[in-house]
C-alpha cells in the first residue's frame, strides 16, 4: 500500500478521535439538513382573494345593460379603439358583483383568450357566476366565428364546474353593445 494512503487514511482517523467524532456528527446533521431542504423545495400554492367592497355595496347585475355600464366604467376609453381586450365579470349567486379581472390584452383584430385564467379568477373569488366581455376596435358588433366558439368553450368549461356563463358581451367605443344572452346564442 503506498505510503500516502496510509498516511490520509491515519490522519483522518486522528482527526475523527482528536474531535470526538464531531465530524461524523456533524456530517449527519448536514445530510438531515440536505434532506429538510430537499423536502421543502415545492412551490406553495396559494389561492387568494381580497374584496374591498362590503357585501351590501357590491353592484348588482339584473341585465345585460348593468353588465355593460359596469364594463365600460373600469374600460381604458382611450384604447378601446386600438386594443382588443378580453375581461371578466366576476358574481356570486344573487349576482351581485365580486370584481372584475382583466384576462387578456391584443392588437388590433384579436386577442388570444385562455378559458383556464378565466375559470382561475372565478374560483380565486368563488364565483358562482361570470359574465365576459370583450371589446372590437373594428367598431363591429356582430360576433364573429372565433367569438361563438370561445363563447361555446367558455360554457362548457363552466358546466364542469358548475360556473353559470350568464352572458358574453361585445362592446364598442360608442356605447353600443352586443349581448350573446340578449340574442338567443347562450
Amino acid at each position: 500500500m503506498p505510503y500516502y494512503l496510509i498516511g490520509h487514511g491515519l490522519l483522518k482517523y486522528l482527526l475523527a478521535w482528536y474531535i470526538g467524532f464531531r465530524f461524523f456528527h456533524f456530517y449527519l446533521i448536514t445530510n438531515q439538513t440536505i434532506m429538510k431542504t430537499q423536502q421543502t423545495n415545492i412551490s406553495e400554492v396559494r389561492l387568494v382573494y381580497r374584496t374591498k367592497v362590503k357585501a351590501s355595496m357590491r353592484l348588482q347585475v339584473k341585465c345585460s345593460k348593468d353588465a355593460f355600464d359596469i364594463f365600460m366604467e373600469n374600460w381604458d376609453l382611450d384604447s378601446i379603439e386600438h386594443i382588443e381586450e378580453f375581461k371578466l365579470l366576476l358574481m356570486n349567486r344573487s349576482n351581485s358583483v365580486l370584481g372584475i379581472m382583466p384576462v387578456s390584452k391584443g392588437g388590433l383584430s384579436g386577442t388570444v383568450t385562455d378559458v383556464r385564467l378565466i375559470y382561475q379568477g372565478a374560483i380565486k373569488a368563488n364565483a358562482s357566476g361570470i359574465i365576459v366581455c370583450h371589446n372590437h376596435p373594428s367598431g363591429n358588433l356582430n360576433p364573429s366565428e372565433s367569438d361563438t366558439k370561445i363563447t361555446h368553450k367558455i360554457k362548457e368549461a363552466g358546466n364542469l364546474m358548475d360556473i353559470q356563463l350568464l352572458d358574453h358581451l361585445i362592446i364598442i367605443s360608442d356605447g353600443g353593445y352586443y349581448s350573446f344572452a340578449d340574442n338567443g346564442l347562450l
